[in-house]
């Protein structure tokens, strides 16, 4: 093994030198070929199992008894070994696993073509070039800017995370702006999350995730292993990683969940400080574990499970227990039932499970249970999940409970005594959400982790009916659908309570209050017959673009807002950010009264061409998340003398 120093040894014919004067990383031509020219890094950023260009010129012509190679180590302890120490040569002397050529020689500069290895370590190399000298090495000092980065490679076929569709190698590596699901199966919301990718200081810090956890370097090539420490590092819960759950109403030590735009912010701040950022929910973790997964190079994508369970004893059921009367018995129910979950998917070769249990496998950051010690999930074959293998690693059991598992309903009497009375097998993953490819339309992928029921005989069924505000009084109807050819006889609660998505009952009045009813109700149901719900609260700001559009011209955005209600709105924050063209953005308002507006125009400068969007947030102590439309603009790769206006 070579050290990682520069070393200098005369030449033994005391003839001159060969000794290395430049050393360029063809740094334009190489990002073009492997799709990383997005990234704001001043280093070269590759893709492993794909050759890439470096030029090194000498001070003289290369003479037949010349030789040289160039070595790329990362880590502290650089082992050839282990994979941390790479020799590559040019000549029939044997060199380590990455391949190299002599792509072309212009009298003292030779353009040389470097091949990492499909199993490379991912992360940032240092390269030296190192002239053989005799019976030692001759290396160039440590330069920074020679230092590369090599990354899983979705368009490599030998790599483990190849994905053979163009279309969704742009959509799931390419792309940093995304969008997911939540509300409720019968009123689906949407929320745009700017995951940032290849903005200044991301990779880096998914590079230090990596070193914070403490993961060796030479598992960092291991795609599963990878991904599984992803998913433990995201959450604090056990090992200092990036985000603080927090489902509660107190968010003062940090920021509310529903007030951040993207992952960039919570990711350069736990870079910045080395401490856990609050606060996240389920959407959050599954943001920021996006990024980490797409800045590394691993197709990844958020998905959402509406009326996900969750088992906290795995035995794969959704034990619900209810008080004599018939209401839920909130104190000894241990499972909960969420309106929705979120949890990301990744695109793998599983070359650990039996044949056809590759693909995409469920991740998930959110701490919710351990597995092997640590709080995270996966990566879990969705084919396997849908099949009911849940035996393999890793998790299955966990998500087939949360998307597949049965409803059993108990009753507890006044001894205590525990008796089952109804089961329900359809209730739990209503569907499953991702986003579809180049739209922001959701893709109901339901199917992949699923066989869907034949037929339901009857069905309680809430839809949109009306709009509702705060403080306003409100109508409740309930459709009962009898899907059967017979009549049947229902037995049902109506009850009304202030909950979390999560099925957690939030405290009253702290959390408000909600004046509710009981209501036994007992009636024929005949076949074909429909009821309804909604109960809805849907604030827009209003965003307007202006400006020269084009890349490195000054641009603006204008965003205004109205306080509709009664009552003011207090401890404001208002926060704007677009992936390539605008980082956070934020605005603070102490008080803003009843039907007062504020008006912020914020200049920025975009740095990357293509269709980019802004996403907008308003989020204040006394009601959340009021967000805007995304705000798009497609700004050309080449100039253009357009003036641009947009109104949203």
């Amino acid at each position: 093994a070579f050290p990682d120093a520069p070393t200098a040894r005369a030449p033994a014919d005391g003839g001159t030198h060969l000794s290395v004067q430049n050393v360029d990383m063809c740094q334009q031509i190489n990002e073009l070929q492997h799709n990383t020219a997005a990234f704001d890094n001043p280093n070269l950023v590759v893709r492993r199992g794909q050759e890439f260009l470096v030029r090194v010129t000498f001070n003289r012509p290369l003479a037949q008894n010349d030789d040289f190679q160039l070595e790329f180590l990362i880590g502290e302890n650089p082992s050839a070994s282990r994979g941390s120490l790479v020799a590559v040569t040019f000549n029939s002397r044997l060199g380590g696993p990455w391949s190299g050529r002599l792509v072309e020689s212009q009298g003292v500069t030779m353009t040389l073509g470097i091949t990492p290895t499909p199993n490379a370590i991912v992360g940032r190399f240092r390269m030296y070039v190192a002239v053989v000298a005799g019976t030692g090495m001759r290396r160039t000092k440590r330069d920074g800017t020679t230092d590369l980065y090599v990354l899983f490679n979705a368009w490599c076929k030998d790599d483990a995370v190849f994905l053979p569709n163009e279309a969704e190698r742009n959509e799931y590596v390419l792309n940093d702006h995304g969008v997911m699901y939540q509300g409720s199966f019968e009123a689906v919301t949407t929320r745009d999350w700017v995951y940032g990718q290849f903005e200044r200081g991301i990779l880096d810090t998914c590079i230090y995730i990596l070193d914070a956890s403490r993961m060796p370097i030479n598992d960092r090539g291991n795609i599963i292993k990878t991904v599984r420490m992803g998913s433990a590092m995201i959450n604090a819960q056990d090992d200092n990683g990036v985000c603080v759950g927090n489902w509660s109403d107190n968010y003062s030590m940090g920021r509310p969940p529903t007030s951040w735009t993207g992952s960039v912010q919570i990711l350069l701040q736990y870079a910045k400080t080395g401490l856990p950022v609050g606060y996240a929910q389920c959407w959050v973790f599954a943001g920021v574990l996006n990024t980490f997964l797409r800045t590394l190079g691993i197709p990844a994508r958020p998905v959402t499970n509406f009326v996900s369970a969750h088992d906290n004893n795995g035995n794969l059921k959704t034990d619900l227990i209810c008080l004599p009367d018939g209401l839920p018995d909130y104190n000894n129910t241990k499972d909960c039932i969420w309106n929705y979950h979120c949890w990301n998917e990744v695109f793998i070769r599983r070359d650990d499970l039996p044949p056809g249990l590759g693909g995409w496998q469920v991740v998930d950051a959110t701490p919710q249970e351990t597995s092997d010690g640590y709080y995270r999930c996966g990566p879990a074959s969705v084919i396997g999940i849908k099949e009911g293998l849940i035996c393999h690693p890793y998790d299955p059991g966990f998500v087939f409970s949360e998307v597949n598992s049965d409803v059993v309903f108990y009753q507890r009497d006044r001894y205590g005594i525990l008796t089952p009375y109804w089961v329900d097998k359809d209730y739990i993953g209503k569907a499953v959400y991702t986003k579809s490819l180049g739209s922001n339309s959701p893709n109901n992928i339901t199917q992949n982790y699923k066989y869907l029921p034949v037929q339901i005989q009857c069905t309680c069924t809430l839809l949109p009916s009306l709009q509702v505000n705060l403080g306003q009084e409100v109508n409740l109807q309930v459709d009962f659908n009898n899907h059967s050819d017979v009549p049947k006889t229902i037995r049902a609660n109506l009850a009304c309570s202030v909950i979390f998505y999560t099925g957690v009952r939030a405290i009253e009045p702290e959390s408000g209050r909600c004046n509710k009813p009981s209501v036994l109700v007992q009636r024929h149901c005949a076949p074909c017959v429909v009821i309804v719900l909604l109960f809805l609260l849907h604030l827009l700001l209003c965003f307007q673009l202006s400006g020269l559009c084009r890349v490195q011209q000054e641009m603006f955005a204008n965003v205004t807002f109205t306080n509709p209600f009664n009552f003011a709105l207090k401890a404001c924050r208002l926060s704007m950010e677009g992936a390539g063209v605008m980082s956070e953005k934020t605005r603070f308002y102490r008080v803003i009264n009843p039907q007062a507006s504020i008006s912020w125009k914020e200049s920025f400068i975009p740095r990357l061409a293509g269709k980019r969007c802004i996403v907008a947030v308003m989020d204040c102590s006394n009601l959340c998340q009021v967000t805007s439309t995304p705000s798009s603009l497609i700004l050309p790769a080449v100039e253009c003398n357009n003036n641009y206006s947009s109104t949203v």
